[in-house]
């Protein structure tokens, strides 16, 4: 895969992504413009992570059925119409309706690393996954900066309108610009497709590597979903577009982690993972130092979001090398955990800064991500046995023996 095509995937997940997460820093005048009260602001952004958990049951194993190309293309035209329904809601419910909608299918992310990973020769899928999720990261935080300066300039509504247009301009631009899959095996039936996920759930890998992303992502919500409401209450009251300007931080955080793909390629994904839960840890020390430093408050989010994101690729390449037939489905079920994690920290600090302030809300995320340590370390320990390994293996397919194999074989004796 060539750079342009990476860049193109990963502005694919960066709109999608933004399209969730967009309201994080115009919280206070979006809920006040829909007469959301303060104590449930969380639930503006947790409407957009519950649609997309649907979407992920519902819709990314589809990837795994049909032509991924023209499901990213499809997915990002009915996400603009869900922006378009936010953007021009005159009532509450209207909007979380768009919301919930634009979620359901901003799963073209999930969709998007899918085609990434089934298109990568092994010895570059963590580099290039690495890359492209790269643009998620990009779109939670970038679009704080963007967002914050539309709304200072034409109101919350134009973000919404903006990310509309740019999904219906990136809808044309996949389909004339990616090629087709060429895959090993025929497509599954949908149905079948959907029937297995339990079957994953069952895997260890997944179920370990999930409950990871459960917390991590709970105390990443933590964090961006309640930011705004400390910066912009006393002593700091600072505006959208300064309350946006954070984002510059955790974007620089997280593309310091763009090694992580290339650290997995090594085999180092498992070590890593447990390096960086514990620097996500001693980053809500500095992060809970908000009320009397804000430059504390920059170090701790550039030290969380390259926690997270480093993380967040390790789990991503130990899964998909683990299952390469199913990455569809392994993705969305490991994305699962990830989406009620988020919408867990969304609607979680919101009420705890509320009732107690930004001291609770601080604990809250690091409470959350020493439970995402204390899972590795507990997997690390418990034995291992016949029962935990995936049901795809390079001895089940032989064609890939020759060039493939040691990749994979390595992968394999990674998270096993």
């Amino acid at each position: 895969m060539n750079a342009w095509r990476r860049l193109l995937l990963a502005v694919v997940c960066a709109v999608a992504v933004a399209s969730i997460y967009a309201a994080q820093p115009v919280l206070v005048p979006m809920g006040r413009d829909l007469g959301v009260p303060a104590e449930l602001a969380g639930w503006i952004i947790a409407t957009g992570q519950f649609g997309y958990l649907a979407g992920l049951l519902l819709l990314v194993p589809l990837g795994d059925a049909v032509d991924r190309r023209r499901l990213i293309a499809v997915h990002l035209a009915v996400t603009a119409v869900g922006m378009i329904l936010t953007a021009s809601a005159s009532a509450a419910w209207v909007a979380f309706a768009g919301l919930a909608a634009a979620g359901l299918f901003a799963v073209v992310v999930q969709t998007t690393v899918a085609y990434v990973a089934s298109v990568s020769p092994p010895s570059e899928r963590g580099r290039n996954i690495g890359v492209v999720t790269s643009g998620v990261v990009v779109g939670i935080l970038g679009a704080r900066v963007v967002t914050g300066a539309l709304a200072d300039a034409w109101g919350w509504r134009s973000v919404y309108f903006v990310l509309a247009a740019l999904s219906l301009g990136l809808t044309a631009l996949v389909l004339a610009v990616l090629p087709p899959e060429e895959r090993r095996t025929p497509p599954a039936p949908y149905r079948q497709v959907v029937a297995s996920l339990g079957g994953l759930y069952r895997q260890r890998v997944v179920l370990t590597r999930g409950l990871i992303a459960f917390f991590l992502f709970a105390s990443f919500g933590t964090l961006w979903s309640g930011l705004s409401l400390p910066l912009a209450d006393a002593p700091w009251q600072l505006s959208e577009s300064q309350i946006g300007l954070f984002g510059i931080a955790g974007l620089a955080g997280a593309l310091g982690a763009a090694r992580a793909g290339r650290w997995a390629d090594a085999g180092r994904a498992v070590p890593v993972t447990g390096f960086a839960l514990a620097l996500l840890i001693l980053s809500w020390v500095a992060i809970g130092q908000l009320p009397w430093s804000l430059w504390l408050l920059l170090v701790g989010i550039v030290v969380l979001d390259f926690a997270v994101q480093a993380v967040h690729v390790s789990n991503q390449h130990l899964l998909t090398s683990a299952y390469p037939e199913r990455v569809s489905s392994v993705i969305g079920s490991y994305m699962v955990f990830y989406s009620l994690g988020s919408a867990l920290g969304a609607a979680a600090t919101t009420a705890v800064f509320t009732a107690y302030g930004w001291a609770a809300s601080s604990l809250l995320g690091a409470g959350f991500a020493a439970c995402a340590l204390a899972v590795w370390a507990t997997d690390r320990r418990l034995p291992r046995d016949g029962a935990d390994l995936p049901h795809e293996s390079v001895a089940t397919h032989p064609a890939r023996e020759g060039s493939q194999g040691t990749g994979e074989a390595r992968d394999k004796s990674e998270v096993h």
